[in-house]
């Protein structure tokens, strides 16, 4: 894969993610559903943490803000060292299956970054009102903002059988997660290094890429 459709894809799924976001945070308030079909539902939430909304201050004995910090700066790092990584791919002409997963994981992992640095400091909040963009009273500081999710698909919504132990009557959701644009990309990147590990790490697929290109 050349540097053009790299650099093409990443900005795609930047723009496509960004425009999703601040259409969401700018139209709807925090918790607002809206059903496009059954099994799936654009509904706006804010995530603090990391993947699954796990925070930091759950695991360690540190307070919310500094543990949103640390994992806003790690990020920053990560990006850095993933840009990096892809950026030696493309030199090195590698795999062109390797550079479309390695471009996915940037592209969303840069996504989000924009939420968590620029987002409190862009939007006043969600809370009972539609946030307004460049707002004048940011809900936030710089560093400490909060990634939008709002894709979200209950394909099953029931509880479980009586008879089943422990679980019998509980409510039982798939799939519960909700998620954004730049989670997908990401999760789409390390589908396929998982699934196409071999040929995206074959030596033999660097040399093939080169034929081709």
């Amino acid at each position: 894969m050349h540097l053009k459709k790299s650099l093409f894809l990443v900005a795609a799924v930047l723009i496509v993610d960004q425009i999703s976001k601040i259409y969401v945070k700018t139209h709807f308030h925090l918790e607002e559903s809206v059903e496009v079909f059954s099994w799936f539902k654009i509904y706006f939430i804010e995530n603090e943490g990391a993947a699954w909304g796990t925070k930091l201050s759950d695991i360690f004995p540190v307070s919310e803000r500094k543990a949103k910090l640390f994992l806003t700066l790690f990020r920053l790092l990560a990006i850095a060292g993933i840009g990096y990584w892809l950026w030696d791919l493309l030199k090195k002409q590698a795999n062109r299956t390797l550079v479309l997963a390695v471009s996915l994981i940037f592209a969303g992992a840069v996504g989000n970054i924009i939420d968590s640095v620029f987002y409190g400091v862009l939007f006043d909040h969600s809370y009972g009102q539609v946030a307004t963009f460049l707002a004048e009273d940011n809900y936030d500081s710089l560093f400490y903002g909060k990634v939008v999710d709002m894709l979200y698909f209950p394909i099953i919504d029931s509880r479980w059988p009586e008879w089943v132990p422990w679980l019998g009557g509980d409510s039982f959701r798939f799939f519960a997660p909700v998620f954004n644009i730049a989670d997908t990309a990401i999760s789409t990147g390390v589908g396929i290094l998982l699934v196409f590990n071999k040929k995206a790490f074959s030596p033999a697929g660097d040399a093939t890429a080169r034929e081709v290109q």
